[in-house]
Formats: C-alpha cells, sequence, structure tokens
C-alpha cells in the first residue's frame, strides 16, 4: 500500500494539470453515460427479452456500446446458456449465429485463440451458412487472425469477403508487412475523394491520424507530427459540437486519446520522454472508457511507452510498475512480447541485476532475430504479390469481355443494317438504294476500324500491364534477397548463414524467370538458352576463384517453357550447378559442366546435367539423403511430374529425367 501511495503522489506533484483535465474529461462521459442509461436499459438485458435468433443475431453486432453495463465475460456467460439449448434441439441455423457471437465476444476479451478456433471450426461448414452469418463470420475471423499475427490467412479470409462482394482494402496488410509507404500510398488513393468532398471533422482527423501513424513507423517524425497536430485541430473543433449523439460523443473522445497517445510517441521519439508522458496517459484514460468490459489492447501497448520514458528518466519504480502491469497480459498480448523483452532487459541494467537483464535481453533477441519471421515475411510478401496478381488478372478479364461483348454487338448491329438495305431496295429506287447502302456502309467501316484500334490499343496495354506485373514479381522478390541479406549481416551463427545464402539464391534464380519475361516480347514462354547462361554466370560469379578453369557447356537452343516449368528447372539447375562448384572441383580448379534440355521426338523434353569432377562420396544414398537441396531436387521433380535418375558409374555424376 505504501508503495501505490508513493506512487500516486509522485504522479499527483508531476503531472496534476493533467490529471485533473483528465478527471473533468471523465466526469463529463460518466455524465452523458449516466443520462443515457436512464433513458436506455442494459443491452444484454434488451438481448435476452429478443425471442428471435436473428434479431438477436442483429441486436448484436449492431449495438455498438453493448458492453456499456455488462461487460464482455458477463455476455459470454448469458450466451452458453441458448447455445446449449440449441445444440440439444439440433437446431444448426441458430447454432450457427450463437457460434458466431461467441467468436466475436471471444475476440472482445482477448482469448484470440478460442475465438479463432470457434469460427474456424464453423466455417468449415460455409456451405450451410446464411449468406448474413458467412459475411460477419469472415469479419470477426479477419479481425482475429490480424491479432494472432496470421496474415497468411488473413488474406484468404480477405479473398472470400471479396469473393462475396464485399469491399476490401489491403493497406493494413502492407503495414504490417513493413511497407509503409506503399501502405500510405494505397490509404491516400482509398479516402482521397471522400476527404475532398466531406466536411466532416471526425472523418478528418482519423485520417490524418492514421496517416501519422504511417509516417511514424516509416521514420517520418516531424512529417507525422504535423498530420497528426492536424488530426488534433480536427477532432477538437468536432467536440465542440453538442449536437452529437452519446455514442459519436464516446468515439470521438477515443479518437482524441489515440491521437494524443501517437502525438506522445512522437515526443518519445524525440527524447522528449517527460513531455511525452501526459499524452500517453490521456491515450490510457481515453482507452479505458472506451473499452469498458472489454480487454483493451490499446492501453497495454501505452503501458509499454510509458514504462519507456520513466525507464529513461531513472523512475524505476514507475516504470516497474506498469511493466509488471503488462506481464498480467502476454499470454494473449502477442504482439507486445518483443517490446516488452527490451524493456524488461532495460530495467534490470538500470537497475543493476544484469544475470536478469541478460535473460531477457535473450529472449528478446530470439524473438526479434528469429529466422522464422524472415521466412513468414517472404512468405506474406510471396501471398500478397499472388493476391495482387490475381487482382489485375480479374481486370483485365474484364476488359476482355467487354472488348468480346462490343465487337458482338458491332456485328449485329451490322447485320441489321444489311438487313435494312436489302428491306429497302424492294420499295426504293436502286439508286437511292444503293447510295443510302453505300453511305451506311462506309459508316459501319470507320466504326470497325475504330473499334479495331480499340482493340489493338487495349492489346498493348494488356500487354504492358503484364510487364508491368513481372517487373513488380521480379522487384518484389529482389526485396525479399535484401531482406535475407540484412538477416545474413545480423547473424552469427555459419550454419544459419550458409541457409540464408542458399535461400537467397533460390530467390534470385526465380526473380531471373520473370525479369526475362518482362524482358522477352512474347510474355507466354521463356528461351531456357538464355535463362540457363545467365543464371550459371550468375552462380559461378559467386563461387569462381581467380585461376578456376570450370567450363560450363549448355545445350538449350531449341527450348521454350513457360513460367509454371521454368521455375522448377531453374531452381533445380541452381541447386545442382551450387553443389559442383562448391563439392565437385574441390581438389583442383578445373573441370567440366554439361547441361541438356531437348526436346525428343515424342514431344517430351530431356533434362541432363553432369559434371566431370569427384563425384558423389562413397556410400552416399540419395533417396534416404536428409539435406534440404536433394529434398528440395526430388519434390520439384515430383512437380514435374517426374522422378529425378542418378548416374554414379562414371566420372563425376549424372542427373537426368524426363517431362512433358
Amino acid at each position: 500500500m505504501g508503495l501505490k501511495l508513493e506512487i500516486a503522489l509522485q504522479r499527483y506533484t508531476t503531472y496534476k494539470k493533467t490529471v485533473f483535465l483528465f478527471l473533468l474529461l471523465n466526469a463529463v462521459v460518466i455524465c452523458y453515460a449516466q443520462k443515457a442509461d436512464t433513458v436506455n436499459n442494459d443491452p444484454l438485458k434488451e438481448f435476452l427479452k429478443i425471442n428471435s435468433t436473428e434479431e438477436r443475431f442483429n441486436y448484436f453486432f449492431n449495438t455498438n456500446n453493448r458492453y456499456q453495463i455488462s461487460s464482455a465475460y458477463t455476455w459470454l456467460d448469458s450466451i452458453n446458456k441458448p447455445l446449449i439449448e440449441a445444440e440439444k434441439y439440433k437446431d444448426s441455423v441458430t447454432v450457427f449465429k450463437y457460434k458466431t457471437i461467441l467468436a466475436q465476444l471471444y475476440y472482445d476479451v482477448g482469448n484470440y485463440d478460442k475465438g479463432a478456433l470457434i469460427a474456424e471450426l464453423l466455417y468449415q461448414k460455409e456451405g450451410k451458412l446464411g449468406r448474413e452469418v458467412k459475411i460477419q463470420l469472415l469479419k470477426t475471423l479477419d479481425k482475429l487472425y490480424e491479432e494472432l499475427q496470421l496474415y497468411d490467412k488473413q488474406l484468404e479470409i480477405r479473398r472470400d469477403l471479396k469473393n462475396a462482394g464485399v469491399a476490401i482494402v489491403l493497406y493494413d496488410v502492407y503495414a504490417e508487412l513493413g511497407l509503409y509507404r506503399q501502405a500510405m500510398m494505397e490509404y491516400v488513393i482509398a479516402n482521397k475523394t471522400k476527404l475532398e468532398t466531406s466536411n466532416d471533422e471526425f472523418y478528418k482527423a482519423k485520417y490524418y491520424n492514421d496517416l501519422g501513424v504511417y509516417l511514424l513507423k516509416d521514420g517520418s517524425i516531424y512529417t507525422a507530427l504535423k498530420d497528426i497536430e492536424t488530426a488534433k485541430k480536427s477532432i477538437d473543433n468536432y467536440l465542440k459540437d453538442t449536437s452529437i449523439s452519446v455514442d459519436r460523443f464516446n468515439e470521438a473522445v477515443f479518437l482524441k486519446g489515440k491521437i494524443e497517445s501517437n502525438l506522445g510517441k512522437c515526443k518519445m521519439f524525440q527524447s522528449k520522454f517527460k513531455d511525452a508522458l501526459p499524452y500517453l496517459e490521456a491515450g490510457v484514460s481515453a482507452s479505458k472508457i472506451h473499452d469498458n468490459g472489454m480487454y483493451s489492447k490499446t492501453t497495454v501497448d501505452l503501458w509499454g511507452n510509458i514504462a519507456e520514458c520513466y525507464l529513461e528518466i531513472n523512475n524505476l519504480e514507475l516504470a516497474k510498475a506498469y511493466l509488471d502491469s503488462i506481464v498480467q497480459q502476454q499470454k494473449v498480448v502477442k504482439s507486445n512480447s518483443v517490446n516488452y523483452n527490451r524493456l524488461r532487459a532495460n530495467f534490470y541494467l538500470k537497475d543493476s541485476s544484469p544475470d536478469s537483464a541478460s535473460l531477457f535481453f535473450k529472449k528478446y533477441v530470439k524473438l526479434k532475430d528469429s529466422v522464422d519471421y524472415s521466412s513468414r515475411k517472404k512468405q506474406l510478401l510471396s501471398l500478397l504479390v499472388q493476391f495482387d496478381l490475381k487482382n489485375q488478372k480479374e481486370t483485365i478479364e474484364r476488359q476482355r469481355l467487354n472488348l468480346e461483348k462490343n465487337k458482338a454487338e458491332i456485328l449485329e448491329r451490322e447485320k441489321a443494317i444489311y438487313l435494312s438495305v436489302s428491306a429497302l431496295a424492294l420499295c426504293i429506287l436502286c439508286v437511292i438504294g444503293l447510295i443510302v447502302a453505300y453511305l451506311k456502309s462506309t459508316k459501319n467501316k470507320r466504326l470497325i476500324e475504330n473499334q479495331k484500334r480499340i482493340i489493338e490499343n487495349s492489346l498493348i496495354e494488356k500487354d504492358s500491364l503484364l510487364k508491368e506485373i513481372h517487373h513488380r514479381v521480379k522487384n518484389n522478390l529482389q526485396v525479399v534477397s535484401s531482406l535475407l541479406s540484412i538477416q545474413t549481416k545480423n547473424t552469427k551463427s555459419k550454419s544459419a548463414i550458409n541457409a540464408l545464402e542458399e535461400g537467397k539464391s533460390r530467390v534470385k534464380a526465380m526473380a531471373l524467370i520473370h525479369q526475362k519475361l518482362y524482358q522477352n516480347e512474347d510474355l507466354s514462354v521463356i528461351k531456357m538458352q538464355e535463362y540457363i547462361e545467365s543464371l550459371s554466370a550468375s552462380i559461378q560469379s559467386v563461387y569462381k576463384k581467380n585461376g578456376d578453369k570450370i567450363h560450363i557447356h549448355i545445350n538449350a537452343e531449341s527450348s521454350e517453357l513457360d513460367v509454371d516449368r521454368a521455375i522448377p528447372i531453374g531452381l533445380i539447375l541452381n541447386e545442382l550447378i551450387s553443389n559442383s562448384f562448391k563439392y565437385a572441383f574441390e581438389h583442383g580448379n578445373k573441370g567440366n559442366i554439361y547441361i541438356s534440355l531437348i526436346k525428343e521426338e515424342d514431344n517430351r523434353i530431356l533434362f541432363e546435367y553432369k559434371d566431370d569432377g569427384m563425384g558423389l562420396p562413397d556410400g552416399f544414398d540419395t533417396e534416404v539423403s536428409g539435406s534440404m537441396g536433394m529434398n528440395l531436387i526430388r519434390r520439384l521433380a515430383n512437380q514435374l511430374r517426374s522422378k529425378i535418375n542418378i548416374d554414379k558409374n562414371l566420372q563425376g555424376v549424372r542427373f537426368w529425367f524426363y517431362f512433358d
């Protein structure tokens, strides 16, 4: 009790003006809430009075302040009884709706794992769900996967939402990948029109606050501060309006708290830690009011910022108090684990406890520099590219269908004109008929020529768009390669470095495919002779030493493959050439590598790779080898519906297989 009293007194002494202002703000909010309570009953009681399950479902998801009296935990206890009763009578429609509500309630109390499990099991019965339940379930799953950082699954859910006709955006996913500039650009494009045509100060405040957050994460502190200050002015103007509803007022107070907490973060990044504290405390106060009855992730995040400020001004007692508050929520707030371990390590360093500091610092490094994190980020980037590519393909397909529709309409119009001319010829003089027919024919020809030019221009645009897509994929793969290079520099383990270098080599092999595609006039196939020459030259530049005389002979002049077959071939060659340079010519600097890709008379293609090096070690069994390289080669051959064959009874080694 003594420590709590001392902490409270110290807070009051340092920030008494700020506390007074927020007590006054809380009093205003409480007054509004009390006034509302005299008019409205407890939303949970209103919910339980409703007899229809469908009306209950709509009431739950359309009530924003449903936890103003009864908390989310009380709602959980109340939902279980009607759910059990529905399961008892095997009323599947009612069960689906109550389980959708249950998944949302687990999200609101912060139990994201359980909420996701319920929602996933329910979504497996997708065909039996009504449209309204399905869309609400998908929206809940989207929020759950975001909190669990399962962004690959989140992208699948958004794809399903898009197919269901719901408008979706991707800028928040770009932000999670660290592409803050891209996220900001997408956000501006999505909201610029509404911002220019709307006089809503609340919307303007939210817009500039979101822009400021992206800039802050990107490191542009002063630009971010300018946008957040603009947001602060807009929300202050909005709160002066006495005609807004209680719900809207509460939303505005919460938004003001978020804006002020972001101002605090700006000042914290400017090393103005004492100035940042009142703003961060304001964000905590607003969040607690807004999230009444729910688990507040925003509050936990701000506690970490406040703890860091107190650490920087050497107030270890208050820093520890906030860190102890955070640790109680660590089991559900996975996104705060990295920052929490860093803050604990700094706290113990300042508190002269190097052993404890070392323990938390190791946890921080393990989470921060995990190879799995880089791999997940690469996979997410690939998924995002595929998602974006699919949208582009759908746009192209719609344009193609519109062109075909226009062409059909032109043909129908032309047919009608000729029939009209034939009918008129019976009634009108031949000369007049011929003149009219000639004039109409000339007009139709001009229309056809114009449409032909439009179609040709559209085809040119399509080719340009496809080239841009391949260029974009290549650039994104180069970003992945750069990320792997950065990770290599920050990794001390030799085995980890080798694994990262191999991964980078494979990414480069795929990037080279897309580079060749957008450089070709024909975007559907890749000339394998040029591709293999470029790939082998790239690998040779990495491994070749001064004095080496290793010659690579390539026979693939007549081979052209599409991207689905070229990528596996490229990855197989990447593994084999790299292995030859690393192991085959270990005791000498001379040797030859022969690569053949020949189309046989039965239209099958022979892939052959051999070198005259040392060959495979005695007793080396390729079928049971646990090396990633051999496993990858076998899987890629299986992807081509073939099986790799290896000849070892000759100088060096020979790999070969046929594929369609």
